[in-house]
């Protein structure tokens, strides 16, 4: 799910900020910027996320602005100067070349230049990140709580729907079956109109196909999904993966129906059943 968190602290005329961002993806992937100062918190801070984080891809970035902030230093060498200087003067003098050596001259190499980033050491710099970072990550949490509410309450709804298109199903079957009898009696009529029709021989095809469209075991395991489903969405914990699970049963029995299925009205529910599934698979993807 997503979320943001952001804390800001003065220490020691230096400005710390935390920000932590959270988007939804199916695994757990974490990212970590630091300022050089502290590149070697990455890992504690890796930590510390997966301690709150079961799902979602989850940026850190931890910014230092002040004393501690890093600063950019120009260094001459002048013996690498001197060497320049020396080396010139010598040609002039082996080659009788004319014009002076100034300083323009040596500011054209670049090796002679070299520019290094400082900073001040903060005392107690690590301990005030990782602080920070908890509070960052409460103020997500608090962001993904308000979300994951709406989306339990869209979830058990449409949970709701598709069990409500399971029992339509179990009630048209009965139907189908008659009706799939009594086209077959016209049928037989119409081929057979001077002969007598066996009652008899329509029945027991009528059986053979009750049989063979019978989806009681199929409604009775999807009920059983729907409950543990509505279950889970009660539990405290993370119940991402488990409800992954779930719905790729709930995909197979609904597969199994829709291929006993021999009615136009019974398919028509195993095709919403199948959309309103796809919807509850999306969603199921957000959710730690």
């Amino acid at each position: 799910m997503t979320g943001f968190g952001k804390r800001e602290s003065l220490c020691q005329d230096t400005m710390i900020g935390v920000e932590v961002r959270a988007v939804n993806h199916r695994f757990c992937e974490i990212s970590v910027r630091l300022p050089k100062l502290v590149s070697h918190m990455e890992l504690s801070l890796k930590e510390l996320v997966k301690e709150m984080c079961a799902r979602g891809r989850v940026d850190v970035t931890v910014t230092l602005n002040g004393a501690a902030s890093p600063g950019r230093t120009m260094r001459v060498d002048r013996m690498v100067a001197k060497r320049y200087y020396r080396a010139l003067r010598d040609l002039q003098k082996e080659f009788q070349l004319g014009g002076t050596l100034d300083i323009n001259v040596l500011a054209g190499f670049r090796d002679i230049f070299t520019f290094q980033e400082e900073s001040v050491p903060v005392e107690g710099l690590s301990k005030m990140i990782l602080g920070l970072t908890r509070q960052a990550l409460k103020d997500l949490e608090k962001m993904r709580q308000k979300e994951g509410a709406a989306l339990k309450r869209d979830l058990s709804v449409r949970v709701q729907t598709m069990a409500g298109r399971v029992k339509e199903v179990e009630a048209k079957v009965p139907l189908a079956v008659q009706g799939f009898a009594e086209r077959l009696r016209t049928r037989v009529t119409k081929l057979l109109s001077e002969h007598a029709v066996n009652p008899d021989r329509i029945a027991q095809e009528a059986v053979l196909f009750a049989e063979r469209s019978d989806v009681t075991e199929e409604v009775t395991r999807l009920a059983s999904h729907f409950a543990q489903f509505r279950s889970a969405l009660n539990e405290k914990e993370a119940v991402g993966k488990r409800l992954d699970f779930l719905l790729q049963e709930m995909g197979r029995e609904v597969n199994t129906i829709g291929s006993k299925a021999n009615d136009a009205e019974i398919s028509k529910h195993v095709i919403e059943l199948k959309s309103e599934l796809e919807k509850v698979r999306e969603q199921v993807q957000n959710v730690e």
